[in-house]
């Protein structure tokens, strides 16, 4: 019995060292591509760049696993939405739970930071975030390797989510993150799509391929066209605009994001206008973000709306204005708030606001990384090496 006990302990010590040892990005939030930098990474890749070779050649063990990974659509829900179609995608709010004081558990109440298992149930919420994780990885293997059967793999994902008249998303979010007994869909649904960057981020790497036609790129253009004309025109997606908290800035990446892939500049130059008022809105003195303190796990949260500003810098770097350099009239810029969390990612502050669970570093991994060359931070990198230790070496953000 003791030899049994010891080798649990052993097994279990194994597994919590693997874990420490490889904190990973959250499959929800993942790092917006910088297409030189891919291009610069390429060239020393084929120049046989020892500090990259590591992590290319556990891309391509990634992207071999994925090659597996099947098609999901809207389709495969089991609950059919209150359209009567299945093709208009689904999701339930994930802080609200059955009321305790009713015998039907209606209407749902909220519970701040505590997720509720009930939305596993909708299958469109799993899925689509995974997806575009999946097109993103495959893609950037297929840019790396010059391999067709990783692009071949990441169009038939799209096509199947995107374009296949019978297995496509309708382009809407009209019953997003709906709260039951309350309303059958609501603007915070549309935070749901954000992972679509990163999908494009996927098709834009795509474009050379062969197993991605001009067809299939004219036709995921419209569709996004569609989606964005929606967004900008609904009750909902209006709402969502004017929220005043990450949900709002999440929603100026996300449509920024889909504005460039378009070709709708002119609208990609008032999102950054808006973008840059939010800042000056929701910024407090200190740089944080008054907002996402009151939060139950507002590190996190702090750190996840300025992931998307950070989306919102690096896809202004394709306009007229530069959001990492803007300062509005109170003195608020996107360096400003970079720099006020950093100390508390490097552990040199301890954060005294409210985190019930325990904060992810690899969420911040996108801030971190693009400080470096973005707003000039000199220990960025280091933090990084700090929290990934001998795995650094093997991290996908080594090639981008």
């Amino acid at each position: 019995m003791n030899k049994i006990k010891s080798l649990f302990l052993s097994l279990q010590f194994v597994v919590v060292s693997i874990i420490v040892a490889q904190p990973k990005l959250s499959n929800t939030d993942l790092i917006k591509l910088d297409f030189k930098e891919l291009t610069q990474k390429k060239i020393q890749l084929q120049a046989k760049d020892a500090g990259l070779i590591e992590a290319y050649h556990q891309l391509i063990k990634n992207a071999d696993v994925l090659l597996n990974y099947q098609p999901v659509s809207v389709m495969d829900k089991a609950d059919i939405p209150p359209s009567g179609h299945k093709h208009d995608y689904m999701s339930i709010a994930p802080y609200w739970w059955p009321n305790p004081n009713t015998a039907n558990g209606l209407p749902y109440i909220r519970k701040d930071g505590e997720v509720n298992p009930e939305v596993k149930k909708y299958s469109d919420k799993e899925n689509m975030p995974k997806l575009c994780e999946n097109i993103y990885t495959l893609a950037i293997a297929y840019f790396y390797s010059n391999n067709e059967k990783y692009a071949a793999h990441a169009s038939k994902l799209l096509q199947v989510w995107f374009l296949d008249s019978a297995t496509k998303m309708n382009p809407n979010l009209k019953y997003g993150q709906a709260v039951k007994g309350v309303n059958e869909g609501r603007a915070e649904g549309i935070i749901d799509t954000r992972q679509f960057i990163f999908a494009i981020d996927g098709i834009e790497l795509l474009k050379k391929s062969k197993s991605w036609s001009k067809s299939n790129h004219a036709n995921i253009k419209k569709w996004f066209a569609q989606f964005l004309n929606w967004l900008n025109t609904s009750e909902i997606g209006i709402d969502e605009m004017n929220a005043k908290n990450n949900h709002g800035v999440w929603f100026d990446a996300q449509a920024l994001s889909i504005a460039m892939f378009v070709d709708s500049i002119k609208l990609a130059e008032k999102i950054i206008t808006r973008a840059a008022n939010r800042l000056d809105v929701q910024m407090n003195d200190e740089g944080l973000f008054s907002y996402e303190l009151e939060r139950t796990t507002s590190l996190h949260y702090s750190v996840f709306i300025l992931n998307a500003f950070n989306i919102i810098g690096q896809l202004s770097e394709q306009t007229n204005t530069n959001f990492y350099n803007v300062e509005t009239s109170s003195g608020k810029s996107y360096k400003k708030g970079f720099n006020a969390l950093v100390p508390y990612l490097a552990k040199e502050k301890k954060w005294i606001y409210t985190q019930i669970r325990t904060f992810k570093v690899g969420d911040a991994f996108p801030l971190l990384l693009r400080g470096t060359s973005k707003v000039n931070c000199i220990n960025c990198m280091d933090i990084i090496k700090q929290n990934t230790g001998t795995e650094y070496n093997n991290l996908l953000l080594k090639l981008l």
